[in-house]
């Protein structure tokens, strides 16, 4: 089949999601200025830049009530307003966790404690880490991209940070190697779904011109 989207794609669900997989989850801890902690899942996350190391997430665009603001994430907006953000990394035995801190509550909403997640503090940062998660990765916020966005919609933002500070769990590395068997990191696919790292194989880049 093609299709072009801005015509809509006939099936009963968007597979637009469902192509781009699996994506790592951008699991943000943020902090408010009036000291209010979010924290929220992103699929559409990833590393873009390895010296310095670089991650981006992408708030994504809330249907805007007619005449009404464009609502930003509160992940956003705090990052935007603080500076400073975490990625805590998502694995099997959290996912549950992390899919409860996708419920779209109120500002106020305490998602550490509605998912009965403990906060650690950071080294270099004031937004708290994921106590229970293995590996974290502290940001500092560097830019926002204003993304195009539909009309009627809350605009689409990248926002960019450089990473500062990371912690690894040593339950984790294999002779200094972080190990994905033990770590089992969870990615998400389309619709619904989300799939678990047990299952990993090893290719070297080839050189040249010896394996050309």
């Amino acid at each position: 089949m093609f299709y072009r989207p801005q015509d809509g794609h006939g099936l009963p669900h968007n597979p637009f999601n469902a192509i781009l997989v699996p994506r790592p989850i951008g699991w943000i801890s943020s902090l408010a200025p009036d000291g209010i902690v979010n924290l929220a899942p992103y699929s559409f996350f990833n590393g873009i830049s390895y010296t310095p190391p670089q991650v981006m997430f992408s708030g994504g665009a809330r249907p805007a009530k007619k005449g009404g603001p464009e609502i930003k994430k509160d992940s956003v907006a705090n990052i935007e307003a603080t500076g400073e953000f975490v990625c805590n990394l998502a694995t099997w035995d959290l996912r549950e966790a992390m899919n409860k801190t996708a419920v779209d509550g109120p500002p106020d909403h305490d998602e550490f404690a509605y998912a009965g997640l403990t906060q650690a503090p950071a080294e270099l940062v004031k937004p708290p880490r994921v106590a229970e998660s293995l590996i974290h990765l502290e940001c500092r916020y560097l830019q926002s991209v204003i993304l195009k966005s539909i009309e009627g919609y809350g605009p689409n933002i990248l926002v960019i940070g450089e990473v500062i500070g990371i912690h690894i769990d040593e339950s984790v590395l294999t002779e200094g190697l972080i190990d994905n068997s033990k770590l089992k990191p969870i990615g998400r696919l389309g619709y619904m779904d989300y799939v678990c790292v047990d299952e990993v194989f090893t290719m070297f880049r080839p050189k040249w011109p010896q394996d050309a």
